[in-house]
C-alpha cells in the first residue's frame, strides 16, 4: 500500500480568465464528465492499493479542495495548508514528515492535481512498476513517452536498464529546451528500437519512501529540511485541515524537488557509474499538464472541423478553435486557430499559437491591481458561493447560494447595510435580537452595525439576492463573532 500525495497549490494564471488566483486550474471542470482536474487525479487511483490521499494546498483554497474531495466521498488523510507557496520540495517534505510522525515509513506517490491522463490503465501499470522500485529505496520519477518536440516541458535522459526490468537509471535532467534541441531528442528516439526511447518528458510525478526522500533532502538541502521540521513541530488540526507553524514555513527556501533532490542525486551518479538512486519508469498514458489553452484544446473533444466548444456556442466557417462560453451565447464566423474564453467578468480572444502570452495580460492586470487576476465574479465559500451581479459607487448586488445545513458566520459590518430577498428555499435569519424564517419572495433589512447571521435549515439550496448599500463595500468589512469554519 502507498500514500498518494496530491499537490493542489498553484496560482492558475496560465489559463486566465478561466482560472484565477483564488480558483486555479486544478479545480476547474474542463472535461464533459463534470469532474475537476483534482477529482480526476483522485479517481484515477482506482484499482491501486493505496491509503486515502493527503492533499497539500494553499490556505486560500482549503474549502474548495475539501468540498471537491467530499463530493467524491472518498475521504482523505488530511489537507495540509501552506501559509505561503514554497514550491514542491518543501511541500513534499511536509507530507513525508507527517508519514514518519505517524510511525509509517510509507511509500509516497506524488501527483500534481492539474494533469490530464487519458489512459488510466497505463497509469496504473506504471505506478505498480514504480512501487516495486520505491520499496527498494529508489527515488522514482515518471518519464512521459514524448509524442512531439515540446519546448514547454523538461526532459529526462534515460540511462541503463535496471536488473529488475521495471525501469531505467536516469542519466540526466534537461530544462525546457529550444525547438531545435527538442527536435533532436525526438529524432534520437526515432533512431532507436521501439520502446527504447532515450528522452522522456519530465512529468513532475514521483514515488519513493518517505524516509528516503527526507534523507536525500537533508543531504542536499538541509536548510529546507530543517525549516520544514520546525514548521511541523507546531501543528494545529482544524476539522479537515492541518495548519503548520507559519513563521517557520515562511523562512523556508523556495525550491522544486527536481533542483533540490533529483538533479543533485543524478549528478552524484555521474561519479558513481553503478549508482541507481534515481530511476525513471516510462509512462505512455495520454498525459498532458494543460499548461495553456493550446494544450486544453488538445485534450478537449473536437468536432470534424477541429473545434472544441463548451457552453452555448454557434459557429459558421470556423476551424481549429477553442471556445468556452460561460453565461451567454458566443458566435463565431470565418475564424480559425483562435481561443475565445467568455466568463462572467472577462473575455479573452487570442490566436491559439500565441495563447501562452496571456501571462502578459495578467502582468498588466497585476500592475493595475485589477481584481480579475485573483477573483472570479463567482466566489466559492465553505457554506456555498456568491455571484457579484452588479455594483456601483455605493451599492453592490450579489446572488448568494447556501448549501443545505450550512451557516454563514455571526457577523456585523461597520459601513454597509444589507437587504436580503429569498428567491428559493428557506432561510433562518438572525437579525439583531430576532430569529426569523424566510421563504420565497420574503425579505429582511439589516441596518449598519447590527449583528446578523444566515443559515439554510432546509434540504435544498437556499438562493437569495443580497443588496448592499453604504460608504464601503469591501469584503474586509466583516467582524466575525462566531464561525463554524474557523475563519477570523
Amino acid at each position: 500500500m502507498f500514500l498518494p500525495i496530491i499537490l493542489a497549490g498553484g496560482c492558475g494564471t496560465r489559463l486566465w480568465p478561466l482560472s484565477r488566483g483564488n480558483f486555479p486550474k486544478q479545480f476547474l471542470t474542463i472535461q464533459d464528465d463534470g469532474l475537476s482536474l483534482l477529482q480526476h487525479t483522485i479517481t484515477r487511483l482506482k484499482g491501486l492499493n493505496h491509503a486515502a490521499p493527503m492533499l497539500i494546498c494553499n490556505e486560500e483554497h482549503r474549502f474548495i479542495a475539501a468540498e471537491q474531495v467530499r463530493q467524491l466521498g472518498c475521504g482523505h488523510s488530511g489537507i495540509f495548508l501552506e501559509p505561503v507557496g514554497r514550491n514542491t520540495a518543501p511541500a513534499i517534505a511536509l507530507a513525508a514528515l507527517k508519514a514518519v510522525q505517524n510511525n509509517d515509513d510509507a511509500v509516497l506517490l506524488v501527483l500534481a492535481a492539474d494533469h490530464v491522463i487519458e489512459d488510466s490503465a497505463a497509469f496504473v501499470a506504471a505506478v505498480e512498476q514504480a512501487s516495486q522500485l520505491a520499496e527498494l529505496g529508489k527515488l522514482v520519477t515518471f518519464g512521459i513517452v514524448a509524442k512531439s518536440p515540446e519546448t514547454g516541458y523538461g526532459y529526462i535522459q534515460r540511462g541503463a536498464a535496471l536488473p529488475q526490468g521495471t525501469g531505467f537509471t536516469v542519466a540526466g535532467f534537461v530544462e525546457k529546451p529550444n525547438l531545435a534541441t527538442a527536435e533532436r531528442y525526438l529524432a534520437e528516439n526515432a533512431d532507436l528500437a521501439h520502446g527504447e526511447d532515450k528522452w522522456y518528458w519530465n512529468s513532475g510525478m514521483f514515488m519513493f519512501k518517505a524516509s528516503r526522500y527526507l534523507a536525500a533532502l537533508l543531504e542536499y538541502r538541509p536548510d529546507i529540511y530543517h525549516a520544514c521540521v520546525a514548521a511541523m513541530a507546531n501543528q494545529d488540526v482544524d476539522h479537515d485541515f492541518v495548519r503548520i507553524n507559519k513563521a517557520a514555513f515562511i523562512a523556508c527556501p523556495d525550491d522544486s524537488i527536481d533542483y533540490a533532490v533529483m538533479e543533485p542525486l543524478c549528478s552524484k551518479a555521474t561519479t558513481k557509474p553503478d549508482s541507481d538512486d534515481v530511476v525513471v519508469v516510462p509512462m505512455d498514458a495520454g498525459w498532458n499538464d494543460v499548461g495553456g489553452f493550446a494544450a486544453l484544446w488538445q485534450v478537449s473533444e473536437q468536432d470534424e472541423n477541429g473545434n472544441a466548444f463548451k457552453g452555448d456556442v454557434k459557429a459558421f466557417d470556423t476551424k481549429n478553435t477553442l471556445v468556452f462560453g460561460e453565461d451567454k451565447l458566443v458566435a463565431t464566423v470565418g475564424v480559425e486557430d483562435l481561443v475565445i474564453i467568455n466568463t462572467k467578468d472577462a473575455v479573452l480572444v487570442a490566436h491559439k499559437d500565441k495563447s501562452q502570452q496571456v501571462k502578459e495580460i495578467v502582468n498588466q492586470l497585476k500592475a493595475e491591481q485589477r481584481p480579475e487576476v485573483t477573483f472570479h465574479r463567482e466566489v466559492y465559500r465553505p457554506w456555498g458561493k456568491y455571484d457579484s451581479i452588479d455594483s456601483g459607487s455605493r451599492f453592490q448586488v450579489k446572488r448568494i447560494t447556501v448549501k443545505p445545513g450550512e451557516k454563514l458566520s455571526i457577523q456585523m459590518h461597520h459601513h454597509r447595510a444589507e437587504h436580503w430577498i429569498v428567491v428559493s428555499g428557506t432561510a433562518k435569519v438572525t437579525n439583531g435580537d430576532k430569529d426569523i424564517l424566510l421563504t420565497e419572495n420574503q425579505s429582511t433589512y439589516i441596518p449598519v452595525g447590527v449583528i446578523h447571521a444566515l443559515e439554510n435549515p432546509g434540504k435544498v439550496d437556499l438562493e437569495l439576492i443580497e443588496v448592499q448599500s453604504g460608504s464601503y463595500l469591501g469584503e474586509d468589512d466583516i467582524v466575525r463573532f462566531e464561525d463554524r469554519y474557523g475563519r477570523k
